[in-house]
């Protein structure tokens, strides 16, 4: 497929900065891909001085598969693609010592910071678990702002913030003294590296001379500092984003970011991307109408060549049961006429707590579906456990990896021996692992408890020896082997089957691991200390995102849809209070919510169907239900109102019986 003038221009365009404006389903994927070939091709430009960011490891992963398609897998060597957080990991782990960390650093999940935070807030917050979650957000959004705790301390004026700037301080002190970064750290330290250190900056621009951002909409401050500092006077870059859809103002991500860039770079090129090749004409009409009811500081009006297409439903249920219902039966009644499969259907919501009706519905009817935000592949018990000991193996001083993996499975170290080893760990000032060498050991622990510990971790410093200077994949066996971890599964499972399940998954990750070390035709092979810092990184990123291509109806919530597209959609729960949302509602912060059912619509590419409730449960009382104020703001002429009672006239009745009789005899066909 040939690229448009918009595409081909944004391509083309590479003497100076350059924003695509890049509408829902304009193409914007293969406009960065065409771009790096174009840039290797033409221009002169080695892979290895490019790098393409982007939000999601899935997301990197298919533009580093299609840019090695496209330029194949000589030309793409070298070439960076990767997420922003994992390009702010390569340049810790290069520029390590400028940071004053060592190179084995941590990498500390949500959970590590978590339990961590706990210990250290103790007497102050009590475990409080809303102040804890407060906590660990406000730290968040000062990283993300590029604020250390000393400016956090001094712009706080309430007690609370000037409590959690103290807190943030201990924080940032702690993982210093465990050589360790948590996710946030991935983007501030590097940025505040690359304003502090021009020795550093310059090699940075040096060695990424373009440089292309995806999903820029969703980029917070200090990300589009990195963004600034490594692009540098020469401005050799393109970044692609579309205001209409930046919906994550809550994670600290700033659509005027778009309007930023303006004005730091005044010779900014501007190209707008506005032919849309996923859906019909009257879907993209309908979101056109209805964003175009929020403030823009750059206008664009999304078109379609793919016809006019079917109007838009609207579906009024009694209360949500019927709801859900209601959406079950059409679906069935929509698959049988069209004769179409389940993966082509979605079902969108706002929030998590509307999926449970929908979930009972399908499971009712024997429908398959799957519902994003399942248990990821890192978050499994077995795999936590293995990570938890390569974690240690690489880095000593990873207390918290210390702590999950001592007692698993059971070897003589339980709580009291913990405790006591602590507390001898505290009064030295080092870690768990290096307090279990101190010369005096016996003197803090019971001669048993002592003896564990001691077996436990010589084991451990010899494994990690052997690791480090002979054959590491054998190592990596002989650790599970050692541990007999296989017996412990088979101990500590429900079933032997689950055991099974289990262990598959840990030669999955063995899988892996063996991969990274070897290395690929795209990838360099990696030491062991690299392979576990990414893998924990990917569990990070990838929570939640495990995919899967089976023939299952699609439940997810409007945030998780982004990006994705389905021929059929469901936006359940059009009513004042979902979506918009109430706390939006509240804080005034509509046009969010708008661009966020703009984005649900602009997922469908055949046929778009709301459904809303006329009262629904809400605090164990029945509460009547306004239609969305979205609702009224699309065009009316385009939208069908099933009310639930309509009646067909006798045409319809005889076409829908021919259709379904066609049917009938097409799947009885196949069965023969």
């Amino acid at each position: 497929m040939r690229l448009n003038p918009g595409q081909q221009a944004a391509v083309e365009y590479v003497s100076g900065p350059c924003l695509v404006l890049a509408g829902a389903g304009s193409g914007k994927t293969r406009v960065i891909t065409n771009k790096i070939a174009h840039l290797v091709q033409q221009c002169g430009y080695q892979a290895r001085h490019i790098a393409a960011v982007t939000f999601t490891n899935k997301a990197s992963r298919e533009m580093r598969e299609r840019v090695a398609q496209t330029l194949g897998k000589k030309e793409a060597r070298g070439l960076w693609v990767s997420t922003f957080h994992t390009l702010g990991l390569e340049i810790l782990r290069r520029e390590h010592k400028s940071v004053g960390i060592k190179s084995n650093f941590t990498l500390f999940d949500d959970q590590d910071t978590l339990a961590l935070l706990k210990e250290l807030t103790a007497d102050e917050l009590e475990e409080d678990k809303d102040l804890l979650n407060a906590l660990i957000n406000t730290i968040s959004n000062w990283k993300n702002d590029l604020i250390l705790p000393e400016k956090a301390l001094e712009r706080s004026s309430d007690p609370q913030m000037m409590l959690f700037a103290q807190l943030y301080g201990r924080y940032r002190d702690h993982l210093k003294a465990y050589n360790a970064m948590d996710f946030d750290d991935l983007i501030m330290v590097p940025t505040l590296l690359l304003a502090s250190n021009e020795e550093v900056r310059e090699r940075w621009q040096n060695r990424i001379r373009y440089l292309l951002v995806d999903e820029y909409q969703d980029t917070n401050t200090s990300q589009y500092q990195l963004v600034k500092l490594l692009v540098g006077q020469r401005a050799r870059f393109t970044v692609v984003g579309d205001d209409d859809q930046s919906i994550y103002s809550w994670r600290g991500a700033k659509p005027q970011n778009l309007v930023l860039l303006q004005k730091d770079f005044p010779k900014l090129n501007l190209i707008k991307l506005e032919q849309n090749y996923r859906s019909s004409q009257r879907i993209l009409k309908s979101a056109n109408i209805l964003i175009a009811n929020n403030p823009h500081v750059y206008e664009k009006t999304l078109f379609s060549e793919l016809g006019y297409g079917e109007p838009l439903k609207v579906l009024t249920a009694n209360n949500e049961d019927h709801e859900a219902e209601r959406v079950v039966a059409e679906l069935i009644r929509h698959r049988f006429v069209n004769r179409t499969d389940y993966k082509e259907y979605a079902i969108l919501y706002r929030g998590n707590h509307q999926a449970r009706l929908f979930e009972k519905a399908l499971m009712t009817n024997r429908i398959p579906y799957k519902m994003s935000g399942g248990t990821s592949f890192f978050s499994r018990a077995e795999i936590k456990d293995i990570m938890g000991y390569l974690r240690l193996l690489v880095n000593g001083d990873d207390d918290n990896a210390f702590l999950r993996v001592c007692n698993v499975p059971k070897r003589g170290m339980g709580p009291a021996t913990l405790e006591k080893l602590g507390r001898l760990a505290n009064q030295r000032q080092i870690s768990l692992f290096a307090a279990a060498f101190e010369p005096d050991l016996e003197q803090h622990l019971p001669k048993a408890a002592a003896e564990s510990v001691m077996v436990f971790t010589r084991w451990l410093v010899e494994l990690g020896d052997r690791a480090a200077r002979g054959d590491t994949l054998a190592a990596l066996k002989d650790l599970v082997r050692e541990i007999n971890y296989e017996d412990f599964l088979y101990d500590t499972s429900p079933s032997p089957k689950a055991a099974e399940m289990r262990m598959k998954n840990v030669s999955e990750l063995y899988r892996w691991i063996t991969d990274m070390i070897e290395g690929d035709d795209l990838e360099e092979p990696m030491t062991l200390p690299q392979v576990v810092t990414r893998l924990t990184l990917r569990d990070m990123m990838e929570r939640n995102q495990e995919e899967e291509e089976a023939d299952q109806v699609q439940l997810m919530t409007l945030h998780a849809s982004k990006g994705l597209e389905f021929h059929y959609v469901f936006m359940v729960g059009m009513e004042e209070g979902l979506l918009p949302h109430q706390s939006s509602l509240d804080e005034g912060n509509v046009e969010e919510e708008r661009r966020l059912a703009y984005v649900g619509i602009t997922r469908a590419q055949k046929e778009l169907i709301f459904t809303l409730c006329k009262e629904r449960r809400q605090y164990g009382e029945q509460i009547r239900c306004e239609p969305s104020r979205f609702l009224a703001e699309l065009p009316q002429d385009d939208l069908d109102w099933d009310k639930g009672n309509r009646r067909q006239t006798e045409q319809q009745r005889q076409a829908a019986g021919k259709a379904n009789i066609a049917n009938l005899r097409a799947m009885l066909k196949q069965k023969k």
